[in-house]
């Protein structure tokens, strides 16, 4: 089986405003790092839930799709489009 690459994004139970982007080939082992404080830059906000993800079949269409997730247009897009109201 081919492996797949995951873009997801995550919201704070703890304080909604606050997102996170990521890259990963595991979904469910990333969230569980993200809420047992493995990762420097989620684990003040911590709990995390999963918002929404996309999958890809290759990294390179993956990193560049997170990469524009986390620039300003992409960010706005995100905001719009795949956060709930």
């Amino acid at each position: 089986m081919k492996e797949v690459f995951f873009v997801y994004i995550l919201t704070s139970i703890k304080d909604p405003t606050k997102v996170y982007i990521g890259k990963t080939t595991n979904l469910e082992k990333r969230l569980s790092e993200h809420n047992s404080g493995e990762s420097q830059y989620t684990k003040t906000y911590a709990p995390w839930k999963i918002e929404t993800y996309v999958a890809f079949s290759n990294d390179k269409s993956a990193a560049a799709f997170e990469t524009y997730l986390k620039s300003g247009s992409g960010f706005a897009f995100l905001k719009k489009h795949l956060l709930p109201k």
